[in-house]
């Protein structure tokens, strides 16, 4: 264990320092908290960062050689936290895909040093906000009026600061006259521009994964990436997809998905109905029952979006929910939306069933094989084929009561990206898998983070499109009266 953690700091802090180098862009902010654009002002923040680290390693490296083992070990540990600190800080200020990495890598492992674990975890749901001044300019320009005219009230301070943008509440007067609160989401200036100009060197990522991973073909994985963050900067997007969501989710028992406001939205300002509650942090601190059902509602909303409404919130992570105490679920932000074929779905639900239901090595070598996962015909076993490929279905495989477990969700992660075996050296990730594993990842560390505990075999068989089974739980249960009731179609 202690050789792995070593090895998975290496390589994140060999990537920071391939960062520092000018490998990956990122956008630098002025003082106001706008996005600058060149490549040499993005380049220079990543430099400085890469600097400090560096700095921060040389000089305990010096003051190691003096010391005692007992003194090296504490040197080595305030190391760390200093790093954790300065990446923690510069990611904090670089709005867009890199602090996106940060809020993954925050809640997917604990083979990161803990220090810059916990760092990160900072980013999970708050970053550093643009200026009250530049975030009502771009309010007023982009919904044509000034803020008062707009809104009968708009505070200056944001709710919440992420990569793209930042959250205000407000509230408008409806055509009733009503008046209702809302969320306004307010895109930060230069960050499409920003992102661009990093996707646009994204290629750099499929060299680097080629180099690294096996018979990997990263094509499609790149390029379903570029696609797929290209699209969160647009908030009308956002938008379509939210009221999609919505529409599938209304009167449900206890889904909740905020409103669209149309009058007050455009391509870089979204508003919705604003939604209150608890956070992740205060839900780990709840009861064990309480946890429980919040591991079943966010496991029931991820499958029943994928196999029953086609599609998902890519983005699965702490600040992406809020918590009532009806014991009802609001799952916020619809920018990173992936949208399957039936096809698509189809293949999906036929690898589900023969790994886990039937146990059928071969039928599933076939699929992956068809799928474009495995390179058709590569000389590897098939029942290992199998045993390579099961790990994700491990928890929904036999009908038993299990507890979701950091410890399986860190297996998980450090298997989709171990390349000791030989298998790997045939597999790959193609489009329609990319974010899958996005979804599966995430998803997974969260519920281990909660050690929900549940018959998952029997709650998956309720949503697998496959198979016809009856509620077993009392969110199942209520689930059920809900599609009765609206006449729900059993299947996407």
């Amino acid at each position: 264990m202690k050789w792995l953690r070593s090895r998975l700091a290496a390589v994140a802090f060999g990537f920071a320092a391939l960062v520092g180098l000018g490998v990956a862009l990122l956008e630098a902010r002025d003082a106001g908290g706008r996005l600058g654009t060149s490549w040499l002002g993005r380049n220079a923040r990543l430099a400085r960062m890469g600097a400090r680290v560096g700095g921060t390693y040389a000089t305990t490296a010096a003051r190691k050689t003096f010391a005692s083992a007992e003194r090296r070990d504490a040197l080595d540990r305030a190391r760390e936290f200093r790093t954790a600190e300065q990446v923690a800080e510069e990611l904090g200020q670089m709005k867009g895909a890199l602090m996106k990495l940060g809020q993954m890598a925050s809640y997917l492992d604990d083979g990161l040093p803990e220090p810059l674990r916990l760092a990160l975890a900072q980013l999970q749901s708050d970053a550093p906000p643009m200026s009250a001044t530049l975030a009502r300019s771009t309010v007023e320009s982009e919904l044509g009026g000034p803020i008062d005219e707009l809104f009968i009230e708009f505070d200056d301070e944001p709710i919440a600061a992420a990569s793209i943008g930042q959250v205000h509440r407000a509230i408008v007067r409806e055509n009733d006259g009503a008046e209702r609160a809302v969320a306004v989401k307010v895109q930060y200036p230069g960050v499409g521009e920003a992102i661009a100009s990093d996707l646009r060197n994204a290629d750099m990522l499929g060299a680097l994964l080629k180099q690294s991973f096996g018979g990997l073909d990263p094509a499609e994985m790149v390029d379903e990436i570029k696609i797929r963050l290209a699209d969160e900067v647009d908030y009308e997007l956002e938008a379509e997809n939210q009221k999609l969501f919505a529409d599938y989710y209304r009167y449900h028992p206890f889904i909740r998905i905020p409103a669209v406001i149309d009058s007050h939205s455009t391509k870089r300002v979204l508003t919705t109905e604003l939604a209150t509650g608890y956070r992740w942090s205060e839900m780990l601190d709840r009861g064990q029952e309480t946890r429980d059902r919040v591991g079943e509602i966010i496991f029931r909303f991820v499958f029943r979006s994928l196999y029953r409404f086609g599609a998902f919130n890519g983005d699965p992570h702490p600040g992406n929910y809020l918590f009532h105490e009806d014991g009802t679920v609001t799952f916020l932000d619809f920018g990173l939306v992936k949208h399957f074929t039936h096809d698509e779905l189809i293949m999906f639900g036929s690898m589900v069933e023969a790994a886990a239901v039937d146990h059928d090595a071969t039928a599933f070598r076939r699929i992956v094989e068809s799928a474009g996962m495995l390179l058709p015909g590569a000389p590897v076993d098939t029942d290992e084929v199998g045993e390579y490929f099961s790990l994700f279905y491990d928890t929904v495989r036999d009908d038993v009561e299990m507890t979701w477990t950091r410890e399986y969700a860190n297996s998980v992660v450090r298997h989709t990206f171990d390349r000791t075996s030989p298998i790997s050296q045939y597999a790959t990730v193609p489009r329609a898998f990319v974010f899958i594993q996005r979804i599966n990842l995430g998803l997974y560390a969260l519920l281990g983070e909660l050690r929900a505990s549940g018959n998952y075999r029997r709650i998956a068989s309720e949503l697998w499109p496959f198979v016809d089974a009856a509620p077993s739980t009392e969110l199942g249960r209520a689930e059920a009266e809900w599609l009765r009731r609206i006449g729900h179609p059993a299947t996407s």
